[in-house]
C-alpha cells in the first residue's frame, strides 16, 4: 500500500527521509541530515557522484548550522570521552557515539567544515580495519591502482596533471586505501587539492605506493620495509588523541608495506615519467 503523503504524520516521514544525503567513500557510506534545505542541495552539489541513497549508513550525524566566532586556522583535535568521539575545530563541533553509530555536527555553512568532518570520520572507521587515508595522489592503470605520497610541493598534482590519457584519477590529494582480504585497495575520492576536481568513483587493487621526490632525471630507487613504513606514517592523516589506535595505526602500516610494492620515485615534470611507473 503506498503512503499517504497528505496525513500529516505520513508527509512528516517522506520530509524526514529526504532531508538525508548519504555520501559513500571507499565503500563506507555516511549518512548527513539537516533542515536546513539549501546546505542539503550543496551537500549533494559538492559530493555528486559520491552520493548512494540506497546504501546502509556505516554512521549517522545530524548537521546544525551555526554561526562560528573562530576560522579554520585553529588546529583540529580528535579524542574520545567514553564510546564517543569529538572532533572540535574553530568552525565545527561534531561527537559520533560508537555505540549506536550516530552522531552530530554543529558548523558554520562552509562545506570545507563537512569535507574535514567526513575526512576524520573515515580515518577513525579505517584504523579499526587496518586502513588509512593517505596524503597522496592515486589512479588507475590497466586495472591496477597507484599512490603517490609526498608532501605539499613534492609533484602530487603534477602526476595527476602529465599522466596519460589511458589513467583513471581517484585523487591528487587525500588517497583512501582499505584492506581487502590479504591485499588492499585504493579508491577514489572527492577530496581535490590544485587539480581541483573530484576523483572517480572507482576502485582497483594497489600495486605500489611510490614516494616522491623531485630531481633531475626519473628513476625508481628501492626502499626498505623500515624506511617505507617510516616514509608511510609521515603521510598517514590521523588526528586522534587515543594510544591505542595510534598504536594500530602504526602495526597497520608495518603490515601493509610488507604486502604491498613500495619504492622512492624520483621524477622531473615530464610525462615521460610515467614509462617507470607501470
Amino acid at each position: 500500500m503506498s503512503a499517504d503523503v497528505s496525513h500529516p504524520i505520513a508527509k512528516l516521514a517522506v520530509d524526514r527521509e529526504s532531508e538525508a544525503v548519504v555520501v559513500e567513500v571507499g565503500g563506507l557510506p555516511i549518512e548527513f541530515r539537516t533542515n536546513h534545505p539549501p546546505f542539503r542541495r550543496l551537500i549533494e552539489r559538492r559530493y555528486a557522484g559520491f552520493l548512494n541513497p540506497s546504501a546502509r549508513p556505516a554512521c549517522r550525524f545530524e548537521i546544525r548550522l551555526t554561526r562560528s566566532a573562530r576560522g579554520i586556522e585553529q588546529d583540529v583535535r580528535v579524542f574520545k570521552v567514553g564510546s564517543t568521539w569529538c572532533l572540535e575545530r574553530g568552525d565545527f563541533q561534531a561527537e559520533l557515539d560508537l555505540r549506536t553509530c550516530e552522531g552530530s555536527i554543529r558548523q558554520s555553512g562552509n562545506p570545507y567544515s563537512l569535507d574535514s568532518v567526513l575526512r576524520i570520520t573515515h580515518s577513525l572507521l579505517l584504523a579499526r580495519e587496518g586502513g588509512f587515508l593517505l596524503h597522496a595522489a592515486s589512479a588507475i592503470r590497466k586495472d591496477r591502482s597507484f599512490v603517490f605520497a609526498g608532501v605539499s610541493g613534492a609533484g602530487k598534482t603534477t602526476m595527476i596533471r602529465i599522466a596519460p590519457a589511458d589513467l583513471t584519477v581517484l585523487t591528487d590529494e587525500v588517497s583512501y586505501v582499505r584492506r581487502a582480504g590479504q591485499r588492499y585497495r585504493a579508491y577514489g575520492t572527492p577530496f581535490a587539492g590544485e587539480w581541483a576536481r573530484s576523483g572517480a568513483n572507482l576502485s582497483a587493487p594497489l600495486d605500489t605506493v611510490f614516494f616522491l621526490e623531485k630531481a633531475t632525471a626519473n628513476r625508481v630507487d628501492s626502499i626498505s620495509p623500515r624506511a617505507a613504513a617510516s616514509a608511510l606514517l609521515r603521510h598517514i592523516l590521523f588526528f586522534a588523541e587515543d594510544a591505542d589506535l595510534v598504536r594500530g595505526v602504526f602495526d597497520s602500516a608495518v603490515e601493509f608495506v610488507s604486502r604491498v610494492n613500495t619504492a622512492r620515485l624520483a621524477f622531473q615534470p615530464d610525462a615521460s615519467i610515467w614509462g617507470l611507473v607501470g
